[in-house]
């Protein structure tokens, strides 16, 4: 309802403006035309006041956000009356404080249904919290974009899925309320719930209708937990129809990942889900006792220990054969990249019998490098591999381990007094940018407006040259490339930076309609793409990658798409080099000081191929 002194005052308004008198009426055309314009102008300002501040503005953004659960950048401009550009700035700026989530082509709200007071009863604070955020952040770095997943009903589960956010087009199933409302906040993704008993807490259902929906469902990977946990008994629930649920999810999935705290030790739960024969893969926590995990990977299980600062996994000494740590300190686990590093080491290393892995996340954070460095050698790792961006870093880290008489392996960052293995940064950025230059000339004739380099200086000289390759492949197709073609942009070696510097680009010339990117790894090339999007001018931005990550592939897999393609570097594939280099130096045997990765330029054309 409006105000009554609103109505009030547009009725006046049109009474004193709008009647006119007949016999004046085509003389006075103009001046009736204004009076309505006033009148249409009137009644917008009443009815939507606009905000006067930048403040302002944003809190009626939030506001809207809330009142509608997400809303479009279309849609605020043409409410706010300001340009969409704008609408994306204050989007940005409310996403960063946590007020709003960003999402392709506009918001959603943060508070998601479960947090609100009138939904279901929060749960209560575990006194193993920190176990649990450990346990489920790990475990949420087992899954990428595109992947079915199961996640049963505990506490757990609803903190895996936190983690999950950044993640696409994934297929959940779960009898968790808490965790189907979670994930289906984003809209990329597709949640069955299964059916059931609605649990007295509210936060789960349970039954037999559960499991006649698993019947017909195959899913790729079942993460579950238990109530407790015995040598004898194996994973245990407190509930019979909970344990035989739990039994179907198991049938209906073709991995299962248990996650089990150390507070679930002995545990006295009812009945039995499954014996550890019938697990593939554990998670635990560093409290858990030794004597279990020995167990458990005597069992031929994948086991996962997750401390404070390191993740460890391997094989379980027998006496007769030297275990050899190794620390792997990775880039970032939020870098898809990154992650199939991570796991190609995690395949060689479970392959292997006398090898165990303890892993830190370095969080594209050169301190936080430093400091995972030194915990690496507080626990007497016997050799270091080691994944960070800085190059300044770099050289104390490497000298830290050399005092410690610890080897060193750099991962496509060079280090000085480190054997190096990655990419090989000048040929693969000239197989990139000579690509980009045969693009241009096909859909453009030869023509751009202007060529922009997503870098990332801090790197180094090394990965510098990937970016020049690229320069000096383009302009080898092109020809001569003048100073003012290009724009240098700093990519932060993040997708969301990236798109941030790209939408700039893209707002700053409306004009431009042929944008040639060069990018630093896929991260960026994925930001521009988005940004191009976010502004509808995809066919005015053509792009090559570095990496050939599986979001690219997947991107190339898309008709029309404007990522030419991506060199590249088999991130999945550098786990099992790694090892093997790693042995060598273990057992004293002479290695290369430089081992480089094999490189294709992938395409639409050949991306099934490879």
């Amino acid at each position: 309802m409006w105000p009554s002194d609103q109505v009030v005052t547009l009725v006046a308004i049109c009474w004193n403006l709008l009647i006119i008198d007949e016999d004046n009426f085509y003389s006075d055309r103009s001046k009736i035309l204004s009076n309505c314009r006033f009148v249409v102008n009137k009644v917008d300002s009443l009815l939507f006041p606009r905000p006067a501040t930048t403040y302002e503005r944003r809190q009626v953004i939030v506001q809207l956000v809330r009142e509608r659960a997400g809303i479009k950048v279309t849609e605020l401009a043409k409410l706010l009356d300001v340009s969409e550009g704008t609408i994306r700035n204050d989007l940005s700026v409310l996403d960063e404080g946590q007020q709003v989530m960003r999402v392709r082509g506009g918001a959603v709200t943060l508070e998601t249904p479960y947090n609100h007071p009138r939904s279901v009863t929060p749960r209560p604070q575990s006194a193993s919290l920190d176990a649990e955020q450990r346990i489920a952040r790990w475990a949420a770095g087992l899954v990428e974009n595109g992947d079915v997943i199961l996640m049963d009903g505990s506490a757990i589960m609803h903190a895996m899925a936190s983690f999950l956010n950044d993640r696409q087009n994934l297929t959940v199933v779960t009898n968790s309320i808490e965790v189907g409302q979670l994930l289906a906040t984003n809209p990329t993704n597709t949640v069955i719930l299964i059916g059931g008993i609605l649990r007295p807490d509210g936060t789960a259902v349970t039954g037999s209708l559960g499991e006649r929906i698993l019947k017909d469902l195959r899913i790729q990977t079942a993460f579950v937990s238990c109530y407790g946990f015995s040598v004898e008994a194996g994973f245990l629930e407190r509930d019979i129809h909970e344990a035989e649920l739990k039994r179907h999810m198991l049938s209906a999935s073709q991995h299962t990942i248990l996650l089990l705290g150390s507070a679930q030790l002995e545990k006295p739960g009812l009945v039995s889900f499954a014996s550890a024969a019938e697990v593939n893969h554990v998670i635990t926590d560093s409290d858990m006792p030794d004597t279990i995990i020995d167990l458990l990977r005597g069992a031929n299980l994948q086991v996962t220990v997750c401390g404070e600062k390191t993740v460890s996994s391997g094989v379980t000494p027998n006496g007769e054969t030297r275990v050899f740590r190794i620390g792997f300190a990775n880039l970032s686990e939020a870098l898809p990249f990154a992650r199939d590093v991570r796991r190609g080491l995690e395949r060689a290393v479970k392959q292997s019998h006398h090898l165990e892995l303890i892993v830190a996340d370095n969080q594209l954070d050169p301190d936080i490098a430093l400091n995972i460095a030194e915990d690496l050698i507080a626990q007497h790792v016997d050799l270091a591999i080691e994944y960070q961006i800085d190059e300044n870093m770099g050289s104390l880290i490497a000298h830290k381990f050399n005092q410690a008489h610890i080897p060193v392996i750099a991962v496509d960052i060079p280090m000085v007094g480190a054997t190096f293995f990655g990419v090989d940064n000048y040929k693969a950025g000239y197989m990139a940018g000579r690509a980009l230059g045969h693009a241009v000339q096909e859909r453009w004739y030869g023509n751009y407006d202007r060529l922009i380099v997503l870098e990332h200086p801090r790197t180094g000289q090394l990965p510098a040259a990937r970016i020049r390759g690229q320069i000096e492949g383009f302009t080898q197709v092109i020809g001569h490339l003048p100073g003012e073609a290009l724009i240098y942009l700093d990519s932060g070696n993040t997708t969301e930076i990236s798109q941030v510097k790209m939408r700039g680009v893209l707002d700053e010339f409306p004009e431009f309609h042929s944008l040639a990117v060069v990018c630093f790894n896929d991260e960026a090339a994925v930001g521009a793409l988005e940004a191009a999007r976010e502004l509808n001018r995809e066919n005015d931005v053509l792009i090559v990658g570095q990496g050939a990550d599986r979001r690219l592939r997947d991107e190339l897999r898309r008709a029309s798409s404007p990522i030419i393609g991506s060199t590249a570097y088999w991130p999945e594939h550098y786990g099992s080099r790694l090892i093997d280099i790693a042995v060598q130096i273990l057992n004293d045997k002479p290695v290369p000081p430089a081992v480089y990765t094999e490189h294709v330029f992938i395409t639409a054309q050949n991306v099934e191929q490879y």
